[in-house]
Order: C-alpha cells, then structure tokens, then sequence
C-alpha cells in the first residue's frame, strides 16, 4: 500500500492528461535511461544531482518523482523538493513498476531535438480550426508539458522549422502529418505509443471533425462547432490554443469518465 509521499501508479495514471496533473518528473541515471528511452506520458527527465538549482522552479506546486524502481533516487529529490516549497511525492516502483504495469509510455526517440531551456518546438500555420489544437494539447497533456508552438503563414511552415529547429506538423509532405484516413492527431498518438481507450475515442471525434466525416461519431459535429467558434473569436493563435486547451480537456473528460452519462430534463407529472 502506498504512503503518503508515494502513490500507485494506477493512481497517477488518472492524474495524467488532466489540466491540474502534477509536475512529473524522472530522475532516472543516464545509463538507466539510455537503456529505455521511453518516459512516462507527461514527465521531464532532469538530473538528481542539481535538484537544488531546478527544484524552486516548482514552489508552490505538486510534482511525483520516479527513478527507475521508486528507491534513493526518486526518495532523495522529492525529499529535497519538500524543503524547496514542492509537495512532493514518488512514484511507487518507479520506472519500471509503472511499464509492468503496462501503462502507456512515450517514445522519445521520435520528439524533436530539444532547445537550450529543454523544450520540444513545433511548427505549424498560422489560424488553426481543429488538428492544430488538437495536436498541441496532446503534446502538452501527454508528451512535452513544455512544448512551444509557433504559429506562421502556411508557406513558410518548412523553412521556418529549418531556421529554428521546430518540427512541422500538420502540412502536407512532413512526417507529423494526415496518413490516409488519419488526421496528424490520430499519427501522433500511433507514434508516440500513448494509445488509450479514451484518447483513441478522442481522436475519433478529431478525425471526423477534422477531415468532413460527421458520421464518425454523433460528438464530432458539436467539437468541429465549438472549433470553428474559437477561430471566430480569437484573433491571437496563442490565446485561441489556450482556450482550446481547455475545450479539449473537458473532451478528453468526457471520453475517459462520461460516456455513459446522460443530461434530461425529466418532469414529474401529477398522477390523474
């Protein structure tokens, strides 16, 4: 059973994807890391031996910390963390109790190259409706927390991600991208390796609010609306991916924990 500074990773998988999910953050040793270099959806990889000088970044907040079997490692910074101000818990097991488990991870061998600050950077154009708010949440609910996204005019999408080292999604010839009947959402999800049932429901009401299929799902309409609304009422791409943040959080809810519920207004009549 778990203690009050640790938690399940059963648990923790619920945390993940949700807009109040802690910080994660993986403290595993290079060489336990070069030997699996996949992390847990949401983490960051930083170093035990400088959690002083990153630990403060995190004051005020929560974070669960693992390494790679939830001992020394994952023990010594969230320990370190709480003197920093950082409710910090560890993940039981670590590492390797949250893969036998068979809980997703992400594969890292397939993120961009990262920036000075430790950040993935995506490129993509500029007035995004529904796959270019969809994508960037998923990065940042499940992949990169920290992940930047520039928004350009469409012909510029390649040259600018040349320039400053940013991956281009959701345009045409580029790996993050449609591949058939798939919307960029669904191949993110394929190839980061995070497919759950709620996200891969998700993806159906993306892909047919995304590529004119309707029919996919009766909730696809409804998300294409509330899309389509947001590019109305957002001049700013940034302020309009902070709003659809929100809207593909509550989306993500309702795949995961609603599907079964249902709304009515029922009356009680008088019995004759």
């Amino acid at each position: 059973m778990s203690s009050y500074t640790t938690i399940s990773s059963e648990k923790m998988a619920r945390l993940i994807g949700t807009a109040n999910a802690p910080v994660l953050i993986d403290v595993r040793t290079d060489e336990d890391f070069a030997a699996d270099r996949r992390l847990i959806p949401g983490s960051i990889k930083l170093s035990h031996e400088n959690v002083p000088d990153w630990g403060a970044n995190f004051a005020g907040r929560s974070a669960i910390v693992s390494c790679l079997r939830g001992e020394k490692l994952a023990q010594g910074t969230a320990a370190w963390l709480r003197q920093l101000g950082v409710q910090a818990e560890t993940l039981e097991g670590g590492f390797e109790g949250w893969k036998a488990a068979k809980l997703p991870l992400v594969d890292t061998r397939k993120l961009p190259p990262r920036d000075a600050k430790g950040r993935t950077v995506w490129v993509t154009r500029a007035r995004p409706k529904v796959d270019r708010i969809a994508c960037p949440w998923l990065i940042r609910r499940f992949v990169d927390p920290t992940a930047v996204f520039l928004f350009v005019a469409p012909s510029e999408v390649v040259a600018v991600g040349q320039r400053f080292n940013a991956a281009p999604f959701d345009i045409e010839n580029v790996f993050w991208s449609h591949r058939g009947e798939l919307c960029t959402f669904d191949v993110m999800i394929e190839e980061f390796g995070i497919a759950a049932p709620a996200l891969l429901r998700l993806a159906t009401l993306v892909r047919g609010a995304d590529t004119g299929r309707p029919d996919l799902a009766p909730e696809a309409p409804g998300l294409l609306a509330a899309s389509l609304g947001l590019s109305r009422m957002y001049d700013d791409d940034l302020e309009q991916l902070e709003a659809g943040m929100l809207l593909y959080d509550a989306f993500y809810r309702w795949c995961r924990d609603a599907t079964s519920e249902t709304h009515n207004w029922p009356t009680n009549k008088a019995k004759a």
